[in-house]
């Protein structure tokens, strides 16, 4: 606990942090993509959030410790695949977690982009099947769990020291105070990035897209780590940065496509004025407002 009030420690605290910050992102996109499923009656959805990144704090709290102590036994394949030429791996539980992970988190971002293709009224649905309060939570802490492979053992490569023979021991009180920070600063914007997503449904999609990027994030890098082989093509990780870049151009292409799509819309109502149609303008610029195109 002392290391904390080094310098080294509060140094190696803030990239923690920053890194949790980083990481947490996708997971906190999930969580309030998720949380919706409850409904908002008596602030259901605000109460899973609440009580999912807590348990998932707890539970991201004790793999970690699990993760220190049995790194080895962790890392070490326990299932071999030897058809060599057509599919090759050797899995260890990591891998298998990070795959699977991956494979259902692009299965509920398929999911949830077809029904809202799917739908007639956008507006008055809120997922094509409701949850209870205990299940939302249990996917939310499950979910939490698969990204925290990731997390933890990226905070592992930097919160650690050498003792005086050499070895290798990690700071493990300084990794837990990291995990705890960053769940109060979920539980905080959680409420936030949900009801932003509310307000402006034409995002929706956009953070769909992102959370199946993220999944196929993960399965590449769970393919990776199993040393995976396709008809002979070995499967690599798909780079951080390459993944922040597609991030980041979809966003900035996402915004400039609303921005435009409103501008058009303004100019149609412009135009309709002009024509003396007052009913068509103004449903031309409700959508210009919201980016939602009008009922007829």
């Amino acid at each position: 606990m002392a290391e904390l009030f080094t310098a080294s420690g509060f140094f190696t605290l803030l990239m923690l942090i920053l890194l949790q910050a980083v990481l947490g992102f996708d997971n906190l996109l999930y969580i309030s993509i998720e949380s919706k499923r409850v409904g908002e009656e008596g602030g259901k959805a605000s109460m899973v959030r609440r009580w999912g990144i807590g348990l998932a704090v707890v539970f991201r709290i004790v793999l970690l410790i699990i993760i220190v102590n049995l790194f080895t036994l962790l890392a070490a394949p326990f299932l071999t695949v030897p058809f060599e030429g057509i599919f090759e791996a050797e899995f260890n539980l990591q891998s298998i977690v990070t795959l699977f992970g991956g494979g259902f988190i692009i299965y509920t971002a398929v999911k949830e982009i077809g029904h809202l293709m799917a739908v007639d009224h956008i507006e008055h649905t809120e997922g094509n099947k409701k949850k209870s309060v205990t299940q939302a939570i249990i996917m939310i802490v499950s979910m939490n769990l698969v990204f925290s492979f990731d997390s933890i053992l990226s905070a592992m490569a930097i919160a650690n020291t050498k003792n005086e023979a050499g070895e290798i021991e990690y700071q493990v009180w300084i990794m837990a105070v990291a995990i705890i920070l960053s769940g109060v600063a979920m539980i905080l914007l959680a409420d936030s990035v949900a009801e932003f997503l509310k307000k402006n449904r034409m995002y929706e999609v956009l953070g769909l897209f992102i959370l199946f990027i993220v999944g196929a994030l993960l399965v590449s890098e769970g393919g990776h780590l199993a040393h995976m082989k396709l008809f002979g093509y070995e499967i690599h990780a798909i780079e951080k940065s390459t993944f922040y870049l597609v991030i980041f151009v979809l966003v900035v292409t996402d915004i400039i496509s609303t921005s435009y799509q409103k501008r058009l819309w303004a100019q149609r109502e412009a135009e309709l004025r002009s024509n003396g149609d007052p009913e068509a303008a103004a449903q031309a610029a409700e959508t210009a407002k919201t980016g939602k195109a009008a009922a007829h």
